[in-house]
């Protein structure tokens, strides 16, 4: 086995699934439990029984990128030549990340807490990685001076997640205009802003950045797993300046070849009526209400939920998380993922995933705090 894979601990978050079964209350895992449209697969069937299901272009089809790029209309990248449609978002996570970055110079710093996987990815690149922490005091609220003080002559590339998985902050407008302004009068060569933007439709406040509307050298990762609940399927895109795209693309193709032909006729019946991209939103920013209203009933701390569906709690007798959320499974059947899933900034804490029934959660939160 490659060494550097077998240095790399398994995920957390899915180790931890594992453990579900019929009786879990599970507030783990980050996927919705709403029912995709059907009109979509529907639409897909409906053109690969007329046309076959063949490989499309490397890039993905070159409809559906047009429409993609065009949706989202940032400047300097709302061409097809900008997006490189992949198997799902994390396939385009890896792509930018070993793509672009030389391992033999090149760093790359991530704002934590975080999704583990732009760690890991690095980590089997021989990319060197360092983190910089959101103050726990403002409830992890993005610090751009923070972000700015945390960079290096070395540093190559900067993750940011927002809405964040895990700590459900949102990255705001005038946050976003002083991050892009800074790094566009840095001295050397121009940081790489990676931002994954996967939970973009997914907010509850009004002024949520998209920073590739304020910084030319910013890769924007997305798909429609969290959107529109199609974790399954496995599509997902980077949209970015030609340069980055092609060099995307040369790493998909001999990773991947293509994105599946019938996901992307799912992709595209959605993005002729994009509208739809938003169609859950409403559930969720009712959803959201009603759990802020239920942990200040149940007097549990948590960092604001902003964005995505998922909130960071902090109780009292919690100070190693991964021995608590195994406790949690292995006496009442609840499952939580551990803080320190998502780095040493989130020890202490832990993330729980609030797309199932609001009763069933609270029975879940009361079992927790109940110890």
């Amino acid at each position: 086995m490659n060494p550097r894979l077998a240095g790399i601990a398994p995920s957390l978050i899915r180790a931890i699934a594992a453990k579900r079964n019929a009786g879990s209350i599970d507030l783990g895992l980050g996927e919705p439990r709403l029912r995709p449209d059907p009109q979509l697969f529907a639409a897909a069937t409906a053109w690969v029984a007329e046309h076959g299901c063949q490989y499309t272009a490397n890039a993905g089809d070159p409809q559906l990128r047009e429409l993609i790029a065009a949706y989202y209309a940032y400047p300097g990248m709302a061409e097809a030549k900008n997006v490189c449609v992949t198997s799902g978002s994390q396939e385009a996570l890896y792509a930018s990340i070993t793509a672009l970055l030389d391992p033999s110079v090149d760093e790359l710093l991530i704002v934590e807490p975080a999704f583990g996987a732009y760690a890991k990815i690095a980590e089997l690149a021989a990319i060197r990685q360092r983190s910089v922490a959101m103050p726990v005091e403002r409830g992890f609220a993005f610090d751009v001076e923070r972000i700015l003080a945390a960079l290096t002559p070395k540093t190559r590339m900067l993750v940011l997640c927002s809405p964040c998985n895990p700590t459900a902050r949102v990255l705001r407008q005038a946050e976003a205009q002083q991050l892009a302004q800074a790094l566009l009068v840095r001295a050397g060569e121009p940081i790489i802003v990676l931002w994954d933007e996967v939970y973009r439709e997914l907010h509850y406040v009004d002024d949520a950045a998209h920073f590739p509307a304020y910084y030319p050298h910013t890769i924007a990762i997305n798909s429609l797993s969290k959107s529109n609940a199609l974790t399954g399927l496995r599509l997902g895109w980077a949209i970015a300046p030609a340069l980055y795209a092609d060099a995307i693309t040369r790493l998909h193709a001999w990773a991947t070849s293509t994105a599946s032909t019938y996901a992307q006729q799912v992709a595209l019946a959605l993005f002729r009526n994009p509208e739809a991209l938003g169609a859950q939103r409403s559930w969720y920013t009712t959803q959201a209400s009603a759990i802020r209203a239920l942990l200040s009933d149940l007097q549990i701390e948590s960092a604001p939920i902003e964005g995505t569906f998922y909130a960071l709690l902090r109780l009292p007798q919690v100070h190693d998380s991964l021995a608590a959320a195994l406790g949690f499974v292995e006496r009442d059947n609840v499952l939580v993922v551990p803080g320190v899933a998502f780095g040493s900034a989130a020890e202490g804490w832990l993330r729980i995933s609030w797309v199932g029934e609001l009763e069933h959660i609270r029975r879940g939160l009361e079992l927790i705090v109940a110890r």
